[in-house]
């Protein structure tokens, strides 16, 4: 109960206990059934998992709009576009054009060349489709890779070598080859082991910095081993919700990111108290009962309220951020069931044997307590005696962070802004722009009609041919491929801009709102979808901004009530928004200053491509303000703990962040960690991913956590517990918040007893 916006409680032994602490003493009951529950409930999800199979998101369901019913109109044709591929042919020398001899043999030998690996179809001469650039010193030979487009990167090889033969014959020209199966060999090649790296090394680095934290090997083994079965379970029912709600890989390597890190985490978080209450002289029992009602309650309150945030991205309608937000929930559920149940069964069962395999240069001590937090003893001595002082100059730091986040610029990567000049390929992508704008990634539009080889049609597509170019949108050569058996056509516009996202944007702009309307719009019957990789970009952005409000609100007024009934304190729930919110504002602005203006880029191995990859921001907000609220929690928790057991507002401040500081510690430290792994991956969208992540973190474990948070309860005082009369009938959530009898006199900051 709360009387007079402060906390008072009766005698401890007489509450309920909580979820958590019922959990944790049936699991140290039965230790054997605990744990083999367990191990059957991860066997059975990977049997299941394995047996329905895995169903990733089809390309019709990636995206709304007028990708969507393009991808829906190749769906329902039953046509399978084949991986296009294309091999530019330039003179290096300036006098030299391609209507020269030497320029007509290279392309004869390039045709000769392609076909007669038989692993191409549809190959086309630049003088049959007048792809040969305005200066008349490049040409296009393009060609289809036989089979589907999805393995046409296993195929390509051959094709890549017989184009190299050609260039090593024909020295006086730049031979060299692009498109959607040579890209895919290129970046597997490449980069094809660099996630497998990053997630297998997630584990070591983790297992590396609990065994520094603990300074025993059993002890560090524990986390990291219901890390991976929470994981190994995720996967498993992943494949089962798939048939409900597709996945895909990103979902896949964003779940184990998160699972390592709250697994970890969470059971860091009850492990430390446990030996912490053991180290202060209690039985066994008596240890995990009270690691189970306070440490364990947290990781319920952090874990629901990580899943909520996660389930934010549920309302984003984009089938990808859908599969990462339930993959994500969903390893946080596991995660935060196993911590709570089967992590009780196992301590119950090594009991001293944790503590077994100590590291031979840690003297031995089972405590998080001030000897173990001296830095943090000493800062915080500092907060809490200028308290004003140091919210002033934390949230004018953070604020000075996030400026820079106010010139955010998004916008999806292109080929060369992904991976800089890293690839040859990438030098190919340039001149190809340089010579074709638009040429390596034109706009398809998708003609569907009753018959599309009636009168009518044919005159609108040729006259939406010419008008593409007349009105600027493009400078040609326009392609039309006509599926007659479907009643379907594709037509292929290079747009002016290539590689300029803004410029090509509005190309795009101009085919749909003005050349279709006035050509192919016309025609009853006819329907013409405008998608491609800049039409995928701005129905991807167009979505994305319609879910940032819906999201946003959801994730703030969900975690906001789950702080009040949790802490039953209006003002703890609004202060943990707050905070949260600086330290995603913080990341934000980090990321910009790094990557878009590229200060300090060469630091982590990034370049300043001038903007923020479209997805991230959003998918940062949820992620971290999820994962934030597990620090928020379990400090909070710690001292309105020792705040009810009768210390002062100010004290229990001390306490609580100093006792958990060793803990917050190594589980952000292994957070960075791990997230940071990915920020030295090769694609720039990863690094940012990684980066901003791992800064957020960082953050929010030390500036937030260590400062702000200390020294803002500190200016509240007694204010922290404020719950106005009107908002007692809330459930109350905070039920096993200690389980011991708290002393009868408990006293305010100004020495006056408290109703008991």
């Amino acid at each position: 109960m709360h009387e007079g916006g402060k906390p008072v409680m009766g005698n401890g032994e007489s509450r309920v206990r909580g979820i958590a602490a019922r959990a944790g003493g049936w699991s140290a009951r039965h230790r054997w059934g605990a744990v083999g529950i367990w191990v059957l409930f991860v066997v059975l999800a990977m049997g299941l998992g394995s047996a329905a199979g895995r169903v990733d998101v089809k390309d019709s369901d990636q995206l709304k709009g007028e990708t969507h019913t393009a991808a829906e109109i190749i769906e329902d044709a039953g046509i399978d576009e084949p991986a296009g591929e294309t091999v530019l042919i330039q003179a290096k020398d300036g006098a030299m054009k391609a209507t020269d001899a030497e320029f007509r043999a290279g392309v004869a030998a390039v045709v000769r060349a392609v076909e007669a690996t038989g692993e191409v179809t549809d190959v086309t001469s630049p003088y049959e489709t007048h792809t040969i650039s305005k200066d008349g010193r490049s040409a296009l030979v393009q060609f289809d890779m036989r089979g589907e487009a999805d393995t046409a990167g296993e195929r390509v090889e051959p094709v890549l070598k017989a184009v190299e033969e050609v260039q090593k014959d024909h020295e006086a020209l730049r031979i060299e080859e692009i498109g959607g199966a040579s890209m895919m060999k290129t970046f597997a090649d490449a980069f094809g082991d660099d996630f497998q790296k990053a997630e297998y090394s997630a584990v070591p680095v983790a297992f590396g910095i609990l065994l520094i934290a603990f300074g025993a090997l059993v002890a560090a083994l524990l986390p990291v081993a219901l890390a991976i079965t929470a994981i190994m379970a995720t996967m498993g029912l992943m494949g089962v919700v798939s048939h409900a709600v597709p996945m895909t890989d990103a979902a896949n390597s964003v779940m184990l990111l998160v699972g390592m890190a709250v697994g970890v985490d969470y059971c860091l978080f009850y492990l430390r108290r446990e030996r912490e209450e053991r180290a202060a002289g209690r039985d066994a029992r008596t240890a995990l009962g009270i690691a189970a009602a306070t440490s364990g309650r947290a990781i319920v309150v952090s874990g629901v309220t990580v899943c909520v945030a996660m389930a934010g991205m549920l309302f984003t309608g984009l089938a990808e951020f859908e599969a990462m937000g339930l993959a994500s929930l969903m390893v946080v559920a596991v995660a935060m069931v196993g911590s709570v149940t089967v992590l009780p069964a196992l301590l119950s069962l090594l009991g001293e044997r944790v503590d077994k395999g100590r590291l031979p240069f840690r003297r031995r001590r089972g405590t998080s307590g001030p000897a173990d937090s001296r830095f943090w003893t000493a800062v915080l001595r500092r907060v809490l005696a200028r308290p004003v002082l140091s919210v002033v100059v934390a949230t004018g730091a953070l604020l000075a962070v996030a400026a820079p986040a106010l010139g955010m610029k998004t916008q999806q990567l292109t080929l060369d802004q992904e991976f800089g000049d890293s690839l040859p390929i990438v030098q190919t992508y340039n001149r190809l722009n340089e010579a074709f704008p638009g040429g390596s990634e034109p706009a398809e539009v998708v003609v569907r009609a009753d018959d599309i080889n009636a009168p009518e049609v044919k005159n609108a597509l040729a006259r939406f041919k010419e008008q593409a170019i007349s009105s600027g949108a493009s400078r040609g050569p326009v392609e039309i491929k006509l599926h007659d058996a479907q009643n379907v056509a594709f037509v292929y516009v290079p747009l002016v801009g290539g590689s300029d996202l803004d410029r090509a944007g509005a190309s795009l702009g101009k085919l749909r709102d003005e050349v279709r309307p006035a050509t192919l719009g016309k025609v009853d019957g006819v329907e013409a979808p405008i998608t491609g990789q800049v039409a995928g970009s701005k129905d991807f952005n167009d979505q994305l901004a319609g879910a940032v409000v819906p999201v946003f609100a959801f994730v703030v007024v969900f975690a906001f009530l789950l702080m009040l009934l949790s802490f039953r304190s209006l003002t703890v729930a609004i202060t943990s928004i707050a905070l949260n919110l600086l330290s995603v504002g913080a990341a934000y602005g980090i990321l910009v200053a790094v990557f878009q203006h590229g200060w300090g880029a060469s630091l982590v191995g990034a370049e300043g491509v001038g903007a923020i990859i479209t997805w991230l921001p959003l998918f940062l907000f949820v992620i971290l303000f999820g994962l934030s609220m597990d620090y928020h929690v379990f400090v909070v928790s710690r001292i309105r703990e020792a705040r009810l057991r009768g210390r002062t507002t100010k004290d229990a401040i001390h306490h609580g962040v100093v006792t958990t500081a060793g803990v917050v510690t190594s589980a952000a430290v292994i957070m960075v960690a791990v997230f940071a792994i990915f920020g030295t991956l090769s694609m720039q969208s990863m690094k940012q991913m990684g980066v901003g992540l791992a800064a957020a973190v960082l953050i929010d474990a030390t500036i937030i956590r260590g400062v702000l948070l200390p020294a803002v309860m500190a200016l509240l005082g007694e204010r922290n517990w404020y719950l106005p009369k009107w908002l007692h009938r809330l459930p109350d959530l905070t039920h096993d918040e200690s389980p011991e009898a708290v002393a009868p006199a408990m006293r305010d900051d100004e020495g006056a007893p408290l109703r008991v």
